[in-house]
């Protein structure tokens, strides 16, 4: 049990971490270059990844700092537009992002093969959402994308919760060679 706390502990400083650096790369480009299609503020496809895990596209000098048994990490922050709640077809705020992910979001995902690590309520910007996800690699990745867009319970899911969503900031991860977590 003492051993879940402490990986929940890393995993939570390791979002915080990233969290941060992710803030401050958008302020620092004016949040242009988001990955990840918007169609009316919604999530669209999913853009296409470079490699992750253990075939990831870092020099080789760097390369071997990868665990070869490492997964592609997913992390995803959504921030909700409370300007745009209200708007044309648009309802809801963070609660309803919240809500969408709690009723079927995240079991989507799991049934498209996708492990979800965790999902965080960021406390320094309240509208956002974050949350992480692991695939076998990249392909993986883009595999359980293409079926979660095409997945009738997602129209539906998105449909019921049209909450108005900033581009989302993504960033992926490949586990060092002693990360716990791989």
């Amino acid at each position: 049990m003492q051993k879940r706390f402490v990986l929940a502990g890393i995993i939570a400083g390791l979002a915080i971490g990233i969290v941060a650096v992710g803030f401050l790369n958008t302020l620092a480009q004016g949040n242009q270059g988001a990955q990840g299609g918007q169609q009316g503020g919604q999530r669209g496809a999913a853009a296409p990844t470079a490699p992750c895990g253990p075939k990831s596209v870092l020099p080789e000098n760097l390369a071997k700092n990868v665990a070869p048994n490492s997964r592609c990490f997913e992390l995803r922050m959504y921030t909700v537009d409370p300007t745009r709640d209200g708007v044309q077809n648009f309802k809801g705020g963070i609660n309803e992002l919240h809500q969408r992910f709690r009723e079927k979001e995240l079991e989507i995902f799991k049934k498209h093969g996708a492990d979800v690590i965790g999902a965080w309520q960021n406390l320094g910007t309240p509208n956002m959402l974050v949350w992480m996800l692991a695939f076998r690699d990249q392909a993986h990745r883009d595999q359980v994308w293409a079926a979660f867009n095409a997945d009738p319970d997602w129209t539906a899911l998105r449909t019921k919760y049209f909450v108005p969503l900033q581009p989302p900031n993504q960033t992926f991860l490949s586990a060092t060679d002693y990360s716990p977590l791989k």
